[in-house]
């Protein structure tokens, strides 16, 4: 993405992930184009700890990645007996107890979790090939806005895996079931038009106006006052685990909250 006037300086840059705040905006950038930004447990501890980092002041978080392709997903070097330097492979993990393996896949996917926290709106910026763990943390967002080279696939199941990084949730509830098996079920690629068609992205543009797209909408976001947009984020993303009557009364405990805000009664 462009650099805004001036330069913030990294909260940190690790392990394929770096960090910038400048006040309101945070950039998560995945910075390994050479590998296609190959996704390892290392990388997933730094995803980790950029949400932990969090400044108070940020509003908005800013997930892209350098190179052609926003993801290729999981680094194959995870099925080699060797695995990474300093990690258990796959191999090894399979062999522990189930108690180990959960606890070590749930550690995975704290990288994956946190961009749906209630207090912040993640835009994922998206160009190139989203395969497999690259599809889903592009899901973990609030928000997808695509080039219109991108290309989304679920390969796992092609692995004889499942997809085990929190996208299934997100995937369902964008594009429904019967098209979120098909998706996971043939691993095939999903372009940028069916792509909005379906909800899976929220706006496809050229590649070159992509960080323009994205400066936009964030703008856009930042426009409205926080605890409207924190508020109105929280019934949205509740609503389907609420009935109609539930939902009502959710709007008007929110209303509620946001007009003695306004009147100068709140807590």
């Amino acid at each position: 993405m462009a650099s805004p006037a001036h330069d913030p300086v990294p909260a940190f840059d690790k392990d394929g992930v770096r960090l910038t705040v400048d006040d309101a905006i945070a950039t998560v950038t995945l910075t390994n184009p050479a590998k296609r930004n190959a996704q390892s447990p290392a990388l997933w501890r730094a995803l980790t700890e950029a949400g932990r980092l969090l400044p108070g002041s940020v509003r908005v978080v800013v997930l892209r990645a350098e190179g052609k392709s926003f993801s290729a997903g999981l680094d194959r070097q995870a099925f080699t007996p060797e695995g990474f330097d300093g990690e258990p492979s796959f191999i090894d993990l399979a062999r522990g107890g189930d108690a180990e393996l959960d606890e070590t896949i749930a550690e995975y996917q704290d990288a994956f979790t946190w961009w749906r926290r209630s207090d912040i709106l993640s835009v994922a910026a998206v160009q190139g090939h989203a395969i497999g763990a690259g599809f889903q943390l592009a899901l973990a967002c609030d928000l997808r806005v695509v080039a219109d080279d991108v290309q989304f696939a679920m390969r796992e199941t092609s692995l004889g895996l499942v997809p085990d990084l929190t996208g299934t949730h997100p995937l369902v509830s964008l594009v429904g079931y019967a098209r979120a098996l098909e998706i996971c079920a043939t691993g095939r690629f999903v372009m940028a038009e069916e792509a909005v068609n379906t909800g899976l992205a929220n706006l496809a543009v050229p590649a070159d106006q992509l960080d323009g797209a994205v400066r936009d909408l964030v703008a856009a976001i930042l426009s409205a006052p926080r605890n409207a947009v924190v508020e109105t984020k929280a019934l949205l993303q509740g609503a389907q685990s609420r009935d109609y009557e539930a939902q009502r009364a959710a709007e008007r405990a929110a209303q509620g909250r946001r007009l003695r805000d306004l009147a100068g009664l709140g807590d």
